[in-house]
């Protein structure tokens, strides 16, 4: 049976003092475990970097704009990378797909122990000279942790993340997502009281996904005694927007001297004349001939 479509719901406290997001992300993930063919580390990781960076991407001014959330670890993982847009659609991809370390004393998947040590940066893009960006050591490589000292120390907006990834047996995704809550200036101390105690229900988000609570239900838990309005609900999923245009461009940008020389070596080789170059984030190839020297 195909996986429900991943959707967000935004809200704000009616009192002004904070906005939350909740996200089920479980077919994004279950979409980008068929393009990556993730072990159940490597998922959860994947996982819960995109699901982050939906979240994320809907707090973007304008359409066309575009966030990019990198994890760069030391670990066995290495880099992992999500692309959101305005709507948040979002796409990804891991450098070590395969990477499945002991799980911890706990049972749960070691995501920050296939992180290590590293960095976390933020990119958006939206349509000025230069993109912002901001960059944090990694608090835990656990993902949510990060993306909350993220928001701390530059944007200066304290926020609360949580973020889960369950895996099965089978490798697939069983359930997966996210919260996000983000305090505003002059919040009401006793409406930030409340969060912040009803915080430890979500110490397990991929649990209350997966016993099938909303993601109306995930906000209703969040801002359990306080009152809110619903901004809106939004269905989001793993877009690629990848194109034979743009993969054209890729290539000529290797240049007309490097092009010919890999042609030649195609030819002494007896292979055929061709570049393939494939997308790294939804793994389609594209075939270039001679035909495009034409281009120089």
């Amino acid at each position: 049976m195909a996986d429900k479509k991943s959707r967000i719901l935004r809200v704000m406290t009616r009192d002004g003092s904070a906005r939350a997001f909740a996200i089920d992300s479980t077919s994004i993930v279950n979409d980008a475990l068929r393009f990556h063919n993730t072990a159940p580390t490597a998922t959860a990781l994947l996982g819960r970097t995109l699901t982050a960076a939906s979240m994320m991407g809907t707090l973007l001014k304008d359409p066309g704009n575009t966030l990019t959330l990198t994890i760069r670890g030391d670990g066995p993982a290495g880099t992992t990378l999500a692309v959101s847009d305005y709507s948040g659609n979002v796409k990804g991809y891991i450098a070590n797909p395969e990477v499945d370390i002991p799980r911890k004393p706990s049972g749960k998947l070691d995501v920050s122990g296939a992180v290590g040590y590293g960095t976390l940066s933020v990119v958006k893009d939206i349509g000025l000279k230069e993109p912002y960006s901001g960059m944090i050591e990694l608090v835990s490589g656990e993902i949510a942790e990060d993306v909350t000292q993220y928001f701390m120390v530059s944007e200066q907006t304290p926020s609360a993340c949580a973020l889960g990834v369950l895996v099965s047996p089978d490798r697939t995704c069983l359930a997966a997502g996210g919260l996000l809550i983000q305090l505003l200036p002059f919040a009401d101390d006793e409406t930030v009281g409340k969060i912040e105690k009803n915080l430890a229900y979500f110490n397990n988000i991929s649990a209350l996904v997966a016993e099938g609570k909303s993601v109306h239900e995930l906000i209703a838990l969040a801002l359990e005694g306080v009152e809110y309005d619903v901004f809106d609900e939004i269905e989001v999923g793993y877009a690629c927007d990848c194109s034979r245009e743009r993969m054209e461009r890729a290539v000529i940008s290797v240049g007309k001297k490097d092009i010919c020389e890999i042609f030649e070596e195609c030819k002494a080789e007896n292979k055929p004349e061709e570049i393939e170059i494939c997308c790294q984030f939804c793994d389609k190839k594209y075939k270039f001939g001679r035909e495009i020297l034409e281009n120089f």
